[in-house]
């Protein structure tokens, strides 16, 4: 079982930096491949980045490019989202998803979620 809980959300301006992150409990976070999902009002939950239980991969939506940077601490059993050049687009909220078996950009594929937060950002 894992518990993840997300923070760092808030409301900023376009161009603006964010660092989002995931804290999560359970001796074997290690071993599980870790991801950042959205939703934004009205629209369905989008894949934006995903980091494999190893660290060494990495896959990103194209929307968020360059621009995002997904990471992960072991030892503090953290994974990090950190959002540069926010655009008003990337109004949502964010989750933290883990699978201890899949590494993909599909919803359906992680078994554990966080509770979400609200990144906000204005024109």
């Amino acid at each position: 079982q894992v518990q993840l809980v997300e923070s760092g959300g808030g409301l900023v301006q376009a161009g603006d930096s964010l660092r989002l992150s995931c804290a999560a409990s359970g001796r074997t976070f290690s071993r599980y491949n870790m991801a950042w999902f959205r939703q934004a009002p009205g629209k369905e939950r989008e894949f934006v980045a995903g980091i494999h239980w190893t660290g060494t991969n990495t896959n990103y939506a194209d929307s968020v490019k360059g621009r995002f940077t997904i990471s992960r601490d072991t030892a503090k059993n953290t994974v990090y989202l950190q959002m540069n050049t926010l655009k008003p687009e990337d109004t949502a909220v964010y989750y933290c998803a883990a699978s201890p078996t899949r590494f993909s950009s599909n919803a359906g594929s992680y078994d554990y979620w966080g509770q979400g937060t609200q990144v906000t950002v204005s024109s």
